[in-house]
């Protein structure tokens, strides 16, 4: 989500690493191999070389994506979504449903979880987080315990999206490093029927042409169909470029009204104390990220379609790479940071859906009812081990703290010991 381009840069192909080339199969480092077993165990072939740096391809991300859902048939279905343009331009976008059984002929009673991945082309890395969270809840990989994910998706069912932006994410592996817009010049989260067209002083063609109306582009229709039929209660749109964690609304300064923006302030607040190291930004994406963005997918989904909870999140930047280095500004250049960004996000949403499926119905927010008797308080820390005590702990650092504020604003006040001043 975040623009070099706010910074005076950039827009050049070979720029930067360098434009892209095929390095093989795998990473040239040995320790690559131990750092990262689950995808060497399951790639299939053409990883391309990022500066240097591997990455799957999008063609075998992909086949890695079908295979795996080909693997759990019971818990997992792929859909793959066409639509075209009147001009004849066309995209294709795989959805992936997860749930205790996908043959189920109602999800009503479920918490309903829409994740969107990919959205734009130069933010490889957000997809590999979508690949490594998919199979986690196929209990391939064993990051998150059974137990925690049979009670997700007893209570839960996901809608996700490990890649929109297919076509444009094909001319950043052919070589032109910076570009995020779809596969004919269109920034796909400008083009959504809220806000849409406003451009603020320092617009940038190149970087949020929003398109020649709202939803001119396949990709913004394919999601917007998806969310009228699913209702999600929860929206996640990934993005790399800082770390933040974002509420509406992005095309204004403000959040929303007290109550729903104190619901999901706690959800963003709980994330980052356990998944971000409190390094964080969080608020509304206007008020935080330093600019105004106008026709979002997080807005309208907020805005129009009414989900209650509606968030992008901004999982991966690096503030010291060259304002030219698009590929380093957006995506970990190491095995081990890479490794660290792909797991912590994947369990961020185990957590967030654990949370969910932990909340009282009211708690979920405005018009997405679900069925109460699924639905239970926080439990003790035997039942609900995945969030409890760390968040206990965080809660209660947080409390003994404000004491100690509080403690001795009185006693400047008082000039003397606030217990002495009771007696």
């Amino acid at each position: 989500m975040a623009r070099p381009g706010k910074r005076n840069a950039f827009l050049s192909s070979n720029r930067g690493c360098g434009s892209l080339k095929m390095i093989g199969r795998f990473h040239s480092d040995p320790k690559f191999y131990t750092l990262l077993p689950e995808v060497l165990s399951t790639r299939v072939k053409d990883e391309c070389g990022f500066c240097g740096y591997r990455l799957a391809c999008s063609d075998a991300l992909l086949r890695e994506l079908d295979a795996l859902v080909a693997r759990h048939p019971s818990t997992m279905s792929l859909e793959g979504i066409q639509a075209d343009a009147s001009d004849g331009y066309k995209a294709e976008i795989r959805v992936v449903t997860v749930a205790g059984s996908v043959q189920a002929s109602s999800f009503d009673d479920r918490v309903r979880i829409f994740l969107n991945f990919g959205q734009h082309g130069r933010e490889l890395i957000t997809s590999e987080v979508a690949l490594r969270l998919l199979r986690i809840l196929s209990r391939e990989d064993k990051s998150a315990s059974k137990k925690h994910i049979d009670r997700i998706l007893s209570r839960t069912v996901f809608k996700i999206v490990p890649m929109e932006n297919v076509n444009g994410r094909q001319i950043v592996e052919n070589g032109s490093l910076c570009e995020r817009r779809n596969g004919r010049g269109v920034d796909t989260n400008r083009n959504w029927k809220v806000n849409w067209g406003v451009k603020e002083k320092d617009y940038d063609p190149t970087e949020e042409f929003p398109g020649t109306a709202p939803f001119s582009e396949p990709e913004t229709r394919i999601l917007r169909d998806i969310a009228l039929r699913f209702k999600p209660h929860l929206w996640v749109n990934v993005h790399s470029g800082m770390q933040a964690l974002f509420m509406p609304y992005d095309h204004k300064n403000a959040t929303p009204g007290y109550q729903a923006a104190a619901r999901m302030s706690f959800l963003l607040q709980t994330l980052n104390a356990l998944h971000c190291n409190g390094n964080c930004t969080v608020g509304s994406g206007g008020g935080a990220v330093g600019y105004l963005a106008h026709g979002t997918a997080t807005d309208y989904m907020y805005d129009v379609l009414k989900v209650p909870s509606a968030f992008t999140f901004e999982i991966y930047g690096d503030v010291h790479a060259n304002r030219d280095d698009c590929f380093r500004m957006f995506n970990p250049t190491t095995p081990g940071a890479f490794e660290s960004v792909v797991t912590r996000w994947s369990l961020a949403f185990v957590t967030l859906a654990f949370n969910l499926s932990s909340m009282p119905s009211k708690a979920l927010g405005r018009s997405r009812k679900v069925g109460r008797t699924l639905w239970d308080s926080t439990r003790d820390d035997a039942q609900n081990p995945i969030v409890s005590r760390e968040l206990r702990f965080y809660l209660l650092a947080t409390g003994l703290i404000l004491c100690c504020v509080c403690y001795k604003l009185v006693s400047r006040l008082c000039h003397c010991s606030p217990l002495k001043s009771l007696t």
